[in-house]
């Protein structure tokens, strides 16, 4: 008798943001490493509340900067060891990974990577056709470089209706840094007045708000990046003024 399977991949998780729940968590879905020391490494744990054992494997890739965050480039790579590279969790079960940055120890500019855990189709018994949903959830792992800060500066900020046409806020971020950085790291003072100057709006969002907000708001060394944010404001028009403030360390 002939085995047939169908597979349905389906991406748990490609961006800086939150996680949709799902029978398999992952957890951290951020890590921040360095070149060299006790920071080289970091555990991520992946839980299998499945009914059924269920097989993972992780894969790295280099990743890439845009508009959107970060994202995979195809390029893989071996400056990121992951062991154990393969796992078969048990019902009700979680499996701990070890992700320790191995390449260059002279960083001069940050790095992102994607480590893709991987659910795996199960091998049908003779005779047996299914349908299997895979889920993919990506870990972003960022290596920076030690002792640089990084630099970011709102250049500009607008109002927009693209999409689903409310007014909401966009962020053109700046960081003149090698290291990346994030714009939760610190707090968004948001200002907007009307055409006549008049001010009709005001917040100020502290880390965890901005993670609600807009996510959270990487930035990678040397980059320029265009958020589009949650955030809906009272008007289109006017002007709209936008100020970060990092957190202190």
């Amino acid at each position: 008798m002939r085995r047939f399977a169908a597979w349905v991949l389906l991406p748990a998780a490609i961006s800086i943001s939150t996680v949709p729940a799902t029978a398999t968590s992952v957890q951290p879905v951020v890590v921040d490493l360095q070149p060299a020391g006790r920071q080289m490494s970091q555990i991520v744990t992946v839980q299998n509340t499945f009914a059924t054992p269920l097989p993972v494997e992780l894969r790295v890739q280099r990743a890439g900067y845009s508009d959107e965050g970060v994202h995979g480039t195809g390029e893989e790579t071996d400056d990121l060891l992951v062991f154990p590279p393969q796992a078969l969790i048990e019902p009700g079960q979680s499996q701990s990974f070890r992700i320790q940055y191995v390449g260059d120890p002279d960083l001069r500019q940050s790095r992102h990577y994607f480590v893709t855990v991987a659910q795996l189709p199960v091998r049908m018994a003779e005779g047996e056709s299914a349908v299997q949903v895979l889920y993919n959830f990506q870990v972003v792992v960022g290596v920076s470089v030690p002792g640089v800060r990084p630099a970011l500066n709102i250049v500009s900020s607008e109002v927009s209706t693209e999409g689903d046409g409310q007014p909401r806020l966009v962020l053109n971020i700046e960081n003149s840094s090698a290291n990346y950085g994030y714009l939760s790291e610190g707090s968004l003072r948001i200002v907007q007045r009307d055409a006549n100057g008049q001010e009709v709006f005001r917040r100020t969002l502290n880390n965890e708000e901005i993670v609600q907000e807009i996510g959270y708001g990487l930035v990678g060394a040397g980059q320029t990046r265009r958020i589009l944010t949650t955030l809906v404001l009272p008007q289109s028009g006017g002007t709209v003024e936008a100020q970060f403030t990092p957190a202190r360390r």
